[in-house]
This record gives structure tokens, C-alpha cells and sequence, in this order.
């Protein structure tokens, strides 16, 4: 349950009009209708009767909303709490983390992090290469796949699907595909790893696999190089929901074949040693759990992915 959801709900209950607090908060009433659907499917119970006029609060609710609203002034001193002990948290963090991600994503989320957090410092390894932390001098990395070396340390900080994308223009002037055994008739752009050019797309739909021996005229070693290239309407790319999140959400390209999902990732961030996992290394992985979270939220709200990602 999102600490954003209860707000929502309290916000219900003041208003008892769920398109009165969705403008109170700034936020589309669907977004809010949805949010309020999820408290109550968690907690198995409607939180309020609704009629054709109003809302008001059902039994559960009566014993419900209080509890709420005491759990969130709770919630609000724990972070006042640790904005006061910020000043404890301190030392340099070197982080590794993939071109697509890093630039567009994580380094943002970093630098909302130091200003929070004033006497932490930072150095960046953006790259898609695998960081080796015994000769990178690297503390922690934030990779897609679980890591493989089991004398490493590692959150999971969520699931990620991957995306099928293009731009509208691209589609408009070669066609959608409607089934994956279309697609080795459209331009791929390709990730290249070790020289290892990812040519060959992996789908599933109710059980059954595809895989695509795709063809095309561009691949990099560089994610973020062939995001900008499916922007710019080069082709198809097969990218992690993550990576594209801004540009799906702002209409510069589209998901396609939704139905059809590319082989999943995760992403996780690793730790060389115990020893490395200071309390600004947790308290950075907390941050970034939750701005995918949101990323992904923000997906959701926008039906470009399914509910079920969270």
C-alpha cells in the first residue's frame, strides 16, 4: 500500500468527493478513483458508500480513516526525523550505473538525493559495460539483472518490462506490425555488448515464445544511443520500460505490440562487500526503490503498462 494512495483516501474523506481531492492534489480524478480502488482491494473493505450525489464513510471506513491519519502524522515525523539526523549521513558514494539510466533517470535522482543529504559526494561511472568493483574502484552499481558472483551483495529494486517502441511517424509511414513474425520486415536498432550485436528479439503471448531473428542498419554499445535513435524515428528498439519512461509518457514514441511482451529484467543495486553497505547506501537504495515506483506508477496511470508490474 502507497503512502501517495492513503493521502488520496484522506483527502476523500475531507472532501467526501473523489474529483474535489483529485484537484486538491493536483492529480486527474481517475488517478485518484484508482488509487482509492487499490487501499480498498488491499484492505478488503469499501471505505466508503457511494451514491449518486456523495460519498460518505461506510463502518470501515468511521474506524479506518482515523488510523490513517494517524499512521501518516507518524510517517511525517520519521521523515522530519531523518531530515533532522541528514547531517550524520555523509562520505563519498561512487555509483556505476548504465548510460540509458544513468543520464536520463538516475543521475537526476542522485542529485535530489546530495540535496538532501548535503555532506554526501559523488562519483559517476556511466557506462554499459559489466564494472568489475576490484579494479573500477566503484561502491555500488545499479545494473539491470540480478548479479551472477555470489560473493556480491544485492537489492532487487524492481521488476522491469521491456518495450517494444517507435515513433508514430515511423509507424504511419511503414505500418504496424499486428504479430512478432512481422517485425524481421521493419529496421531494428540494436544494443551491442562484447561485440555481441542483440539481434535476435524474444517474446511471449498466453504461454507460447516467439524469437526473431530481426535485421537493421544501426546497434551501439551505447543504450542511451539507441534510445535517441528510435526517437528520432530510425526504426524498432526493444528497450527496458525504465529506460524510455519519459518519452513514452510525453508521446515521442509508442508502445507496440503490447500484447506481446520482450523477455523481462530487473533491476538491482549491487554491492561488492558488507562492508560496503553504509547508511547512505541504504538510504540511497530506499530512494531509488521508490522513484521506480513512481516511474512505474506513472506507466500504469497512463495504461502504457498493466497493474500488475507492482
Amino acid at each position: 500500500m502507497q503512502i501517495e494512495d492513503l493521502r488520496v483516501v484522506l483527502k476523500v474523506a475531507e472532501f467526501r468527493s473523489i474529483t474535489a481531492a483529485a484537484a486538491n492534489l493536483d492529480m486527474r480524478t481517475a488517478t485518484a478513483s484508482a488509487a482509492l480502488k487499490r487501499v480498498e482491494a488491499t484492505l478488503g473493505a469499501e471505505l466508503f458508500i457511494r451514491t449518486t450525489r456523495q460519498l460518505r464513510l461506510s463502518n470501515a471506513g468511521e474506524r479506518y480513516i482515523p488510523q490513517c491519519q494517524q499512521a501518516l502524522l507518524l510517517l511525517e515525523q520519521a521523515r522530519h526525523n531523518m531530515q533532522e539526523d541528514s547531517d550524520s549521513v555523509e562520505g563519498e558514494i561512487r555509483v556505476a550505473v548504465s548510460s540509458d539510466l544513468g543520464r536520463n533517470l538516475v543521475v537526476p535522482w542522485l542529485d535530489e538525493f546530495m540535496e538532501t543529504y548535503p555532506k554526501v559526494s559523488l562519483r559517476a561511472n556511466i557506462s554499459d559495460s559489466n564494472i568489475d568493483f576490484y579494479r573500477d574502484a566503484v561502491d555500488i552499481a545499479i545494473r539491470y539483472g540480478s548479479p551472477s558472483d555470489s560473493n556480491l551483495y544485492g537489492f532487487k529494486i524492481c521488476d522491469v518490462p521491456r518495450l517494444l517502441c517507435a515513433t508514430q511517424g515511423y509507424l504511419d509511414q511503414h505500418g504496424t506490425p499486428s504479430h512478432p513474425h512481422d517485425l524481421p520486415a521493419y529496421n531494428g536498432l540494436f544494443y551491442q555488448l562484447h561485440d555481441i550485436i542483440h539481434d535476435v528479439w524474444e517474446f511471449s503471448h498466453q504461454g507460447s515464445q516467439f524469437k526473431v531473428k530481426m535485421s537493421g542498419n544501426r546497434a551501439s554499445n551505447d543504450g542511451d544511443l539507441v534510445r535517441r535513435w528510435c526517437v528520432a524515428g530510425k526504426g524498432l528498439a526493444a528497450k527496458s520500460c525504465l529506460d524510455v519512461s519519459a518519452d513514452l509518457l510525453a508521446g515521442n514514441i509508442v508502445s507496440i505490440l503490447p500484447e506481446y511482451q520482450p523477455r523481462p529484467t530487473e533491476l538491482w543495486l549491487v554491492c561488492p562487500s558488507r562492508q560496503s553497505i553504509t547508511p547512505a547506501v541504504r538510504l540511497l537504495r530506499d530512494a531509488v526503490k521508490e522513484k521506480c515506483r513512481e516511474t512505474l506508477q506513472r506507466l500504469i496511470d497512463t495504461e502504457i503498462l498493466d497493474a500488475s508490474v507492482l
